[in-house]
């Protein structure tokens, strides 16, 4: 029995996804030019009911570039020469990507430098002003 959703973590209804199949590539032999092993997924972002509004915005601006333009996510797999397999593949690569676009960043602390840091800032500014003033022509 197929599950109603995808993940527990956001309920991505399984209706949602369009999957087709086509010939796949790479070895195999004569059963590669026999059998549609190549599992495609298609699912519309666009009009997809699973997320609220700030993670739905969220989801489409780190997925943007991977979007067709009516706003479908296109995954494909031919790593194994099952198409079962294959289809399996495309639906963990798909929740890898949405709970990978969901993640909300940590937001970045503000430090101020070392003292120790400050340092060796210095002491680099100096070796090279050094360096620069040995390149100078001699003067007799």
């Amino acid at each position: 029995m197929i599950s109603p959703t995808i993940s527990s973590k956001f309920n991505l209804p399984y209706s949602e996804l369009e999957f087709s199949f086509v010939r796949s590539s790479g070895p195999g032999g004569q059963n590669v030019n026999k059998v549609n092993s190549k599992a495609v997924l298609r699912w519309n972002i666009a009009n997809t009911s699973c997320f609220s509004v700030d993670q739905h915005l969220r989801v489409m601006a780190k997925l943007a570039t991977r979007l067709t333009a009516e706003g479908d996510l296109i995954i494909t797999s031919d790593r194994y020469r099952d198409q079962k397999q294959n289809k399996d593949d495309c639906v963990e690569k798909l929740i890898e990507l949405i709970e990978q676009s969901l993640a909300v960043p940590k937001a970045r602390k503000k430090t101020k430098p070392t003292k120790g840091s400050k340092r060796r800032k210095l002491e680099g500014k100096s070796r090279d002003g050094e360096k620069k003033r040995l390149r100078e022509k001699v003067r007799l």
